[in-house]
């Protein structure tokens, strides 16, 4: 009889990533997924620690779990950053959890499930703590046309709010060789865009054993871009997370100079007042991120930018908070991930005084968002009228006969009328004729495969017309 399991995931992008690479072992292993948790041999839940309301909600689910194995037998396993943070004590306080596996002991998975799927236990022999972060071989999930890549895993700038380094570790930079080889196997399965991700993803750095060349961030993207020009499938890369103190001069130039790297930049800023960004340990002032942005957008005139914004901080001020809006409408960004401070036990800033009432901190951030949507919305609606590329994802799920996909700066786009199934996974060049909330409403001027059918009678090279589709707006 075949074994199942179900995944349940929580937070970033890395754990979605995560959780792909150890579906992809389980498959190997001969398991299948299950339709829902319900019916699942084994019950995966990967967790986030960065906001409380993030392990409440795995606490939540664990109950629930508890509830049935009452009901029927099956395994319930716990990895991601709320079981590296809760390792030692996980067990003793949700007992109905059978495997805890942290950040550092995923080596250790593949024994695991062949225990389970024996229908055993499985014993570590060895307790030894693994010492660096074990990276996948591939975060590929079957069938998508999109994928993540991790690159770097953990953190060494230690924000005062932020539980990641105490969880994830100190920075590791994955192999170039590996990055690339994964590369490789993802266009050869028709992936068309890849994420790469970390912590920090421009604190990348990899020495090669045998040279001693050391590759930095802007390195590694140029390398990239060479191998994906080799296979000609993957036509857009993107990356997060990054930071503002390590978003170099080189790395800005690599993005105006390769046209695969997405325009679309990522760049959290947390907060707009000095004082707040010194206690929070960012190690820029506002003056700094300014500059960036500037210099970011004087080389790279179409980039879009989005942030992160924390508000209620301890100690922060109504003058703090004005400086946070004005710095939100002196950049215009595209778009931004708002949210207000929660404390996190082992934090620098959990025993900081001062801590601002939760109404003012929700008032607060109120103000922020809604500065932030008229801004975003205003943006968009400047895009209507223009011509752009749009991945070709799926039907959309509000229409079948409507296709669903998504620009450069990750907008939704759907295209009305009849459609062809035969476009997913593929490019086209659209015109936006309107906005409807946060979603562009679209019509195909040309598709990615009548550019390559042009190519049997056209006198230029391939990629020279394909290029010409695809990247002209």
């Amino acid at each position: 009889m075949t074994m199942t399991f179900f995944f349940e995931t929580y937070g970033c992008q890395m754990n979605q990533a995560e959780s792909a690479s150890v579906e992809r072992l389980l498959v190997e292993l001969g398991w299948e997924p299950a339709p829902e948790a319900e019916r699942a041999d084994l019950v995966i839940l990967n967790t986030c620690s960065v906001r409380i309301t993030a392990e409440t909600r795995v606490a939540g689910r664990i109950a629930h779990f508890a509830a049935l194995k009452r009901q029927r037998s099956f395994t319930l396993l716990v990895m991601g950053c709320m079981a590296e943070r809760l390792h030692e004590e996980f067990r003793a306080k949700f007992p109905a959890v059978d495997y805890v596996v942290g950040m550092f002991e995923r080596n250790r998975f593949s024994d695991i499930f062949r225990s389970v799927a024996a229908g055993g236990e499985y014993e570590a022999v060895d307790e030894t703590p693994v010492n660096s972060y074990w990276f996948a071989p591939s975060s590929y999930e079957a069938g998508a046309f999109q994928s993540f890549v991790p690159i770097m895993n953990g953190c060494n700038n230690f924000c005062t709010y932020c539980i990641v380094p105490y969880v994830r570790g100190r920075e590791v930079s994955r192999g170039l060789p590996e990055i690339l080889s994964e590369f490789d196997d993802l266009a050869d399965r028709g992936v068309r865009e890849v994420t790469l991700l970390g912590q920090n993803v421009n604190s990348y750095r990899w020495t090669d054993p045998e040279s001693g060349t050391i590759v930095d961030f802007p390195g590694l993207l140029e390398r990239i871009a060479r191998r994906v020009e080799q296979k000609g499938k993957i036509r857009w890369i993107r990356f997060m997370s990054s930071h503002p103190k390590d978003f170099s001069d080189a790395l800005i130039d690599t993005i105006a100079r390769e046209r695969v790297l997405c325009r679309f930049i990522h760049l959290p800023v947390q907060h707009g007042s000095n004082r707040i960004l010194s206690d929070m340990n960012r190690k820029y002032a506002r003056e700094d991120y300014l500059a960036l942005v500037d210099r970011i957008r004087s080389r790279i005139p179409d980039a879009t930018l989005s942030t992160d914004i924390l508000v209620g901080f301890p100690g922060e001020t109504e003058a703090d908070l004005q400086d946070t809006l004005d710095l939100i409408e002196t950049v215009a960004f595209d778009a931004a991930y708002m949210y207000h401070y929660n404390p996190r036990e082992g934090t620098t800033a959990f025993s900081m005084p001062n801590r601002v009432p939760d109404a003012v901190k929700k008032e607060r951030l109120d103000r922020v968002i809604k500065l932030q949507h008229k801004i975003s919305a205003e943006r968009m609606r400047s895009r209507v009228g223009s011509r752009l590329i749009v991945l070709v994802e799926s039907f959309s799920r509000n229409d079948p006969d409507e296709l669903f996909g998504h620009t450069e700066m990750g907008e939704m786009v759907v295209f009305a009328g009849k459609q062809d199934s035969a476009l997913f996974g593929h490019f086209v060049l659209a015109e936006l004729t309107g906005l409807r909330g946060r979603t562009f409403r679209a019509k195909i001027i040309k598709t990615e495969l009548e550019a390559n059918d042009a190519l049997e009678t056209d006198t230029l090279s391939g990629d020279s017309a394909r290029d010409d589709l695809l990247h002209r707006v």
